[in-house]
C-alpha cells in the first residue's frame, strides 16, 4: 500500500452529538462521511460516485488536547436588550478541545493515487484546520498496522457504535468500531 502522511499545528473534528455543548473535545477518528468527503476533495472525479473508493485505511494520532475558547452568537446574528438597567446579549462562550499537532495517515492501493493526494492539503473537519502532506511512501500492511493511532473501522458488528448521519447517503445512520493501536497520543520526543 502507498501511504501519505499529513500533519498540521492543530485540528478539530466536531462530534455529531455536539450541537450546543458549551464544552466539546475533538473527536479522534474520521467517520465514513468525513473520509468520503476528504476523498472527494482529493479526487473530484469521484463527486458523482457514492462511497469510499480510494482510501483503504487511515490512522490519526496527535500530541495533546488544548482547550480554546470561542465567542459565538445565535443564528440570527448579534442582538442585545436592556432589562432593569442591565444589557443582555445572545453572545456565548464555547470551550473547544482541539488536537495539537495531529498526524493523519491515508493508505491507498496504488502510487498514482498517493502522488495525487500528496500534492494537496486537506482539512480534518473545519476549513481552518488544514493538514499538509509531509511524506509519501510504500508500506507493507503489517507496517501500516504498527502506526500508533485511532481508526474507525467502517463495519457493522457487535462492538460498533453510532457515529453520526452520512451526508452523502440520505442522512443514513453511520456505525463503526474504534480501533486503537499503541499510544495514539504522541509525546514530545515522538513529535516528528
Amino acid at each position: 500500500m502507498y501511504v501519505v502522511k499529513y500533519s498540521g499545528p492543530f485540528g478539530f473534528i466536531k462530534p455529531w452529538t455536539a450541537v450546543r455543548d458549551s464544552e466539546t473535545f475533538s473527536q479522534q477518528f474520521l467517520t465514513p462521511s468525513m473520509a468520503e468527503g476528504i476523498e472527494k476533495k482529493l479526487f473530484p472525479e469521484l463527486l458523482s460516485e457514492e462511497g469510499i473508493k480510494k482510501i483503504k485505511q487511515y490512522r490519526l494520532n496527535y500530541c495533546g488536547i488544548d482547550i480554546q475558547q470561542e465567542r459565538t452568537w445565535a443564528k440570527g446574528g448579534f442582538q442585545f436588550s436592556k432589562e432593569k438597567g442591565v444589557y443582555k446579549t445572545n453572545l456565548g462562550i464555547l470551550k473547544r478541545g482541539v488536537m495539537i499537532n495531529p498526524n493523519l495517515y491515508l493508505a491507498f492501493d496504488n502510487e498514482k493515487d498517493a502522488v495525487i493526494a500528496s500534492s494537496q492539503t486537506i482539512c480534518l473537519c473545519r476549513n481552518e484546520d488544514l493538514v499538509f502532506p509531509e511524506w509519501t511512501g510504500k508500506m507493507d500492511k503489517s507496517d501500516f498496522d504498527k502506526i500508533e493511532g485511532f481508526e474507525l473501522i467502517f463495519t457493522r458488528g457487535d462492538s460498533d457504535f453510532k457515529v453520526g448521519h452520512n451526508r452523502f447517503n440520505d442522512a443514513k445512520e453511520m456505525f463503526g468500531e474504534l480501533k486503537v493501536t499503541g499510544n495514539p497520543i504522541r509525546n514530545y520526543e515522538t513529535f516528528k
